[in-house]
């Protein structure tokens, strides 16, 4: 991938993962559409997130910060479509306060791509609903690539225990 591409399935540049959930895809696509109802997920295991911005809307942003003892790390999306309710675009990106693009805080990860283009899906089927995220790096150099590539693993562990809060959350029944 050369500067300026985007993310393509024929060089296995994409990360995907997919989880059941067990609640109708309604009530999944709301806990995506709310600053309430992400800040009670959204986010690594033993971080707090307080949503600083959320416009859900194409061209708008979610922008929060990821709190834990560790200390503050920022992130956003921008989203570029939402077809409720069943389809999510958007890129990701580590941010600073102010909502700027910044490198990932992560010793040794100085080459993590600035942006990852996202595509969420929401298929229901008796009751649960599949969620599958696929993305991967735009703008990104080889360099970047490869970074992005050799995460794929830790991607999945940090994916999964989203996915984990997400799936308590609705099985809470909040909205």
């Amino acid at each position: 991938m050369t500067s300026g591409s985007t993310a393509n399935d024929a060089a296995g540049e994409l990360f995907e993962i997919s989880r059941v959930l067990d609640a109708p895809r309604d009530r999944v696509w709301q806990a995506f559409a709310t600053a309430e109802a992400l800040a009670q997920w959204w986010g690594p295991v033993g971080f707090t997130i307080e949503v600083k911005k959320l416009k859900f809307r194409a061209g708008g942003i979610f922008h929060y910060c990821m709190k834990s003892p560790m200390g503050d790390m920022w992130g956003r999306f921008i989203y570029r479509e939402i077809a409720a309710p069943e389809r999510i675009v958007f890129i990701n990106s580590f941010s600073d306060p102010q909502g700027e693009i910044t490198r990932a805080p992560f010793p040794g990860l100085d080459l993590w791509p600035l942006e990852v283009l996202n595509t969420m899906t929401l298929v229901e089927k008796d009751g649960k609903t599949t969620l599958d995220l696929r993305g991967g790096p735009i703008n990104a150099t080889a360099e970047e690539l490869a970074v992005f590539r050799a995460g794929f693993d830790s991607m999945r562990q940090g994916f999964g225990g989203t996915w984990d809060q997400l799936a308590a959350y609705l099985s809470r029944g909040t909205q």
